[in-house]
């Protein structure tokens, strides 16, 4: 860990050298980049000097203390009042060392499917999709419809959800999985509790600098968009279906009048899905490698139940149940759910790294 920090200060030192050249302060490009670099390792690099300075004045009273008797009080005095302040500085300093996501300030797609459970599990899955809206609204982050299938009694088979707002991937990455619902549907004339559930993919939107996409790749067709519209609609191609000959991958897109936005949006869609699989790949390698591992990051594992019966919300990773708290969360109110999530992530990387 010390040579690690050594190293990042070091780092830093040639980054703060690099700010006060003449030809980085001319290229807004580079001095940007290299000001961001400079600015995240700024607290870290602080609080390892802070650190730093502590132990050697702690060291220096412990020295003074053996070689004169006489100073020895007044030096008990000063290390009473310093060494405790030696653990809390360590355990930030490891805090601070965790490899910080890169894609924590990108903005969302949320993609949610109704899973095992019929028409129930549709109608779950468009709870799911207000919740989510509902957050966005309350962080004061933007949130649009990019696609929905809905059923005729007004839930969905499936939908994405675009969320722009800093940090909207930091506090939504942990809601991909599987939520499972236990309660009676409206349909059920025996009273019988049933269990559904509905999958949420939550993936970092990226632009095409991340995600190269060879337009050979692509296979474009255009027809009428169905539904409601009007005249424009009925009368032109407006509807996009993208496939990505590679991969089989396709993607629907009908909801702009213009077959350029359509255009545009599936192409966003198309991006995001690929980068989430490349990530998803990345990521096997990390989850097989843990130890204490409590979930395995794949989207089939069962993450979350909500219980109707029990007015109860349960989250399988941290262990911690929210009773009485159905609606509200329900509603989008989710804030200490993703803090409790991120508590427990940061236990996960901090006992990974404590085994390194």
């Amino acid at each position: 860990m010390w040579d690690k920090l050594d190293e990042v200060e070091a780092r830093f030192q040639r980054l703060d050298q690099e700010l006060g050249d003449p030809k980085v302060v001319t290229d807004a490009q580079r001095y940007q980049q290299i000001a961001k670099q400079h600015s995240d390792l700024t607290e870290l690099v602080t609080t390892y000097r802070e650190f730093r300075s502590l132990t050697k004045q702690i060291e220096e009273l412990r020295t003074m203390r053996e070689a004169d008797p006489e100073f020895r009080e007044l030096a008990d005095e000063e290390l009473k009042e310093l060494e405790p302040q030696v653990e809390p500085l360590e355990k930030r300093l490891k805090r601070l060392l965790l490899t910080k996501d890169p894609n924590d300030e990108k903005d969302v797609m949320v993609e949610i499917r109704a899973g095992t459970g019929g028409e129930e599990a549709a109608l779950f899955a468009g709870e799911l999709l207000r919740l989510y809206s509902r957050y966005a609204e309350r962080m004061g982050w933007k949130a649009e419809l990019l696609s929905a299938t809905e059923t005729g009694i007004g839930g969905f088979k499936e939908a994405i959800l675009e969320i722009k707002g800093k940090g909207a991937y930091s506090h939504l990455k942990w809601e991909g999985g599987a939520h499972r619902v236990q309660r009676v549907p409206s349909t059920e004339s025996g009273g019988r509790i049933h269990t559904s559930a509905a999958t949420v993919a939550v993936m970092p939107e990226v632009d095409d600098v991340e995600v190269r996409i060879n337009p050979n790749d692509l296979e474009w067709q255009f027809t009428l968009s169905q539904g409601a519209g009007g005249q424009n609609v009925q009368k032109n191609m407006t509807a996009v279906r993208l496939t990505h000959k590679p991969t089989g991958m396709v993607v629907n897109c009908q909801d702009e009048r213009s077959q350029f936005q359509n255009k545009e949006k599936a192409l966003r869609m198309l991006r995001t899905r690929l980068y989430d699989i490349e990530l998803a790949e990345q990521n096997k390698e990390i989850y097989a490698a843990r130890k204490a591992q409590v979930a395995s990051g794949d989207r089939s594992d069962k993450i979350r139940t909500y219980n109707y019966q029990q007015n109860r919300v349960t989250d399988h990773r941290t262990g911690d149940s929210w009773i009485n708290e159905l609606d509200g969360i329900l509603d989008g109110n989710i804030g200490e759910i993703v803090e409790r999530l991120q508590v427990w992530d940061e236990a996960r990387r901090l006992a990974d790294q404590e085994q390194e």
